[in-house]
């Protein structure tokens, strides 16, 4: 009986030592590219300083004027076509497909061989120039002009907008989430180009969102009776807890394998800091 436990316990910290060294690739990667990450807007942000989009559910794709990396550092794998509409210009965007088809656009970026149908239907929403000298409104106009310039369908400037006050950034939010998207991104307009995570640039969304990283699977009950019923999960700075809602029955039926970072949804903290109804949105993908 002894040996039987002693090798589980064996099993899960070599499980444990890879999921770490695993989970640390990206940031280990030296051809990771260095973008402007956003902090969390707060409630009473004043929205007139910033230039305001859209937050879209793509995949960030860094374009140095030679090749496209994945925000990890790994090469996208788009067709040579694609590749060769774009300018020598550095470009910051995201791939993107639509509002609620970002499975399907993981699928089609994720994939060794491009598919060419699936390809032709992504877009290379451009939101910053890496590098570039000036203000951010300086630099949007620019992403503009080269919008403009490239003149194809599948590289748009992404779209920016100013907005009077609180009350009317709520109303943009609400329409925007109504019709399907995330949320808002509000970039300082008198930015200069800076990277890391900076309050140059913010993010508004009905709910928050961060990852954690699976550390255990709890079995289902009732009607979920042989599937997951939830998964333990680990915060990166250590804290520990269940996200049990937001699954759907083939992620039940095939979840998150442990050492997995997984994205949840949240309203808020406890006084004990943890996630205040905390669901399950998607297992992060290491592109």
């Amino acid at each position: 009986m002894r040996r039987i436990e002693i090798v589980p316990r064996y099993i899960f910290l070599l499980l444990l030592f890879l999921s770490c060294s695993i989970g640390n690739s990206e940031e280990s990667n030296p051809n990771a590219p260095p973008l402007l990450l956003a902090h969390v807007a707060g409630d009473d942000i004043d929205p007139t300083p910033y230039l305001i989009s859209e937050k879209l559910d793509g995949v960030r794709a860094h374009w140095d004027g030679k090749v496209l990396r994945f925000r990890s550092g790994n090469i996208v794998n788009a067709p040579a076509w694609f590749l060769a509409r774009l300018p020598q210009q550095a470009l910051d965007g995201e791939l993107w497909l639509g509002r609620g088809r970002f499975e399907e656009l993981s699928g089609a970026v994720r994939t060794e061989i491009p598919d060419d149908h699936a390809w032709r239907q992504i877009k290379y929403m451009i939101f910053e120039l890496p590098d570039a000298s000036g203000e951010f409104a300086q630099r949007y106009e620019k992403i503009r002009a080269i919008a403009r310039w490239i003149n194809w369908p599948q590289l748009q400037a992404m779209e920016h907008f100013t907005i009077r006050d609180r009350a009317e950034l709520q109303r943009k939010l609400k329409q925007i989430v109504r019709d399907g998207g995330e949320g808002l991104m509000l970039h300082r307009a008198d930015a200069l180009y800076v990277t890391g995570r900076n309050d140059a640039l913010l993010k508004l969304k009905p709910l928050l969102d961060t990852e954690a990283k699976v550390i255990g699977h709890n079995p289902g009950k009732g009607k979920f009776g042989g599937m997951l019923g939830s998964l333990e999960v680990e915060s990166p700075d250590g804290k520990r807890f269940r996200i049990g809602t937001g699954f759907t029955d083939a992620v039940r039926k095939n979840p998150p394998p442990i050492g997995a970072m997984v994205t949840y949804q949240y309203r808020g903290l406890t006084k004990n800091g943890l996630p205040r109804f905390a669901s399950f949105l998607r297992m992060r993908r290491e592109f």
